[in-house]
């Protein structure tokens, strides 16, 4: 008779072997997409586009892949350190049988659009890597009814503990998360009527939040930061945004600017403006995206004309977050009209006076209009349109020109791991109170939790989260090892995203009717939810780039 230590020694086992299988199909699609696309040794654009289902769903394989093997080193860590219970190793089951289902049947890239591997050029030998005695069994009982109820009962639990499985952090992140999770709690009450309100986040709570330390959690302690690195940025982000995503969101442009100051400025722009980004006394935001572009930055208009020691900026600007009331932009503008594409753009560090409601932009050259949003309003959306606006030269970005482009994509790994953290946090809320009002509206005599359709979104929701939340720590740690992890970021934004959004849907779902009322807090979290597919690169962009790595490798 098998020891329970005997039986998780077994399930590590098959998932060892499972994952060699995953890798085996991966590497088969990987083939076939390559075949419909790659010519001369590239990925052919045309092509690319031609083949989207087949290019797009070999980033979502990969994904699933990558996914899988971070969450079966969690699952070592954790039994290492004797925390793999009951819970975790439900988790485990459940994640591994149900991706390998989906790898082998159909992978859903979005609510209506499933990739199946003849969609990938995989014919039957390349299906037969999932043929393996260890994935035949993890599909077998991972999707199991009975090991999903198992799960469903520790559910119950974990909503009273706060405890949905071991999360594999050290000692330290694990005081870090319990000090902001403890806020998030606090706050969320207030967050729901800034929401309802369409209020801006109160003042103090930003000043709260800088003194304790959001702002310069990555900023060196030679320029007033923390210098914690990557892993603590989505352990702060992530419980904050369990909170309310507009809270977790507060420290991303001062994460950008940051980073944006730190590898491209010079010695002097890092002395003049990180103390201040990460004391919080300097709120920053970006300025990137323009009206008739969207993803498409090589086509960015906005002009930046040298003029003695001033360049003076011409265009239009939108969803720029926080705007009225930051200090200074890290705008992105167009100071060669010569080059095209890319190559022309450079990157200025632009002071602006801290807006007030009655004037919101009171800086000469620069006026602005807020954009009406659903959700993510806590520090509101704006356009923004430039005339002259001027910005002294010292303010270039690296004192350079032509290099801004290259200078935010080396920002891009960084902030897209931070929204992945922030859609793990966001999916957590809408886990919790899809659970906490399952267990307490009773329907027909019994609570909801108990109708096998209400407990399955549960269940598989906070497998979910889990997987998530292990890729995005698994990149961060790539980024704090000093290892190129724009794949591994991608991913997890890509995966993080979509799990937030049919959280958040399923936990309205389950608050029926209520779920739609203002008044109840999901209403809001699926309106956050949703913009987590589109920002930081939008769904469709992020498997195209992680299929580009993947087809180029």
């Amino acid at each position: 008779m098998l020891t329970m230590t005997d039986a998780r020694a077994d399930l590590l086992d098959r998932c060892d072997a499972a994952l060699v299988a995953a890798q085996t199909f991966l590497a088969a699609a990987k083939a076939g997409v390559t075949a419909k696309v790659v010519r001369e040794g590239r990925p052919d654009r045309a092509l690319m586009e031609q083949e989207q289902i087949a290019a797009h769903g070999l980033a979502w394989v990969a994904t699933y892949v990558q996914t899988l093997g971070e969450t079966l080193d969690w699952a070592r860590r954790c039994d290492e350190a004797g925390q793999l219970g009951d819970l975790e190793a439900l988790i485990l089951e459940v994640g591994f049988g149900e991706y390998l289902a989906q790898l082998r049947g159909g992978l859903p890239i979005s609510q209506n659009e499933i990739v199946r591997p003849a969609d990938l050029g995989v014919d039957h030998k390349g299906l037969a890597a999932l043929d393996a005695p260890a994935v035949h069994a993890l599909i077998q009982d991972g999707t199991a009814a009975e090991t999903r109820a198992r799960l469903a009962r520790q559910l119950d639990g974990a909503l009273d503990s706060g405890h949905f499985g071991a999360l594999g952090l050290d000692e330290t992140l694990d005081m870090v998360r319990d000090q902001f999770r403890r806020m998030a709690d606090d706050l969320a009450p207030q967050a729901h009527e800034w929401h309802l309100k369409d209020d801006l986040i109160p003042l103090d709570v930003i000043g709260s939040l800088a003194e304790m330390g959001i702002f310069g959690l990555t900023i060196p302690e030679e320029f007033g930061g923390a210098a914690m690195g990557k892993a603590a940025m989505c352990v702060v982000s992530e419980e904050l945004s369990r909170g309310y995503i507009g809270l977790g969101s507060l420290g991303t442009r001062a994460e950008i600017a940051a980073e944006l100051i730190l590898l491209g400025g010079t010695e002097d722009q890092k002395r003049r403006w990180l103390p201040g980004i990460a004391s919080g006394e300097i709120l920053p935001t970006a300025v990137f995206t323009e009206p008739n572009t969207g993803s498409d930055l090589g086509s960015l208009k906005t002009r930046a004309v040298r003029d003695g020691d001033t360049y003076k900026v011409t265009g239009n600007k939108t969803w720029i977050t926080h705007a009225a009331r930051a200090d200074v932009m890290t705008l992105l503008a167009r100071t060669n009209p010569d080059e095209p594409g890319y190559k022309g753009l450079s990157m200025f560090l632009a002071e602006k006076p801290r807006g007030t409601d009655a004037e919101p932009f009171p800086a000469p050259g620069m006026t602005g209009g807020e954009i009406e949003v659903l959700g993510y309003r806590g520090m509101k959306e704006y356009e923004l349109a430039f005339d002259d606006f001027a910005v002294p030269a010292d303010n270039l970005l690296g004192a350079e020109e032509g290099k801004g482009f290259k200078q935010l994509m080396a920002t891009f790994e960084s902030a897209r791991i931070q929204t992945a953290a922030r859609a793990v946090g966001v999916a957590q809320n809408a886990l919790e109170l899809g659970l906490t009002y399952a267990r307490d509206r009773v329907q027909f005599g019994k609570p909801l939790q108990r109708f096998p359709r209400v407990w399955m979104k549960l269940v598989m929701a906070a497998v979910e989260i889990m997987m998530a939340r292990q890729l995005t720590y698994a990149a961060a740690r790539e980024k704090d090892s000093g290892r190129r992890c724009d794949l591994e970021a991608g991913m997890a934004k890509l995966l993080a995203a979509r799990v937030a959004w049919a959280t958040a849907d399923n936990a309205v779902q389950i608050h029926g009717g209520n779920g739609y009322a203002l008044e109840y807090p999901i209403s809001r979290v699926l309106c956050d939810a949703r913009i987590l597919n589109v920002f930081e690169g939008a769904a469709e962009i992020q498997a195209n780039v992680i299929a580009s790595r993947l087809l180029s490798q």
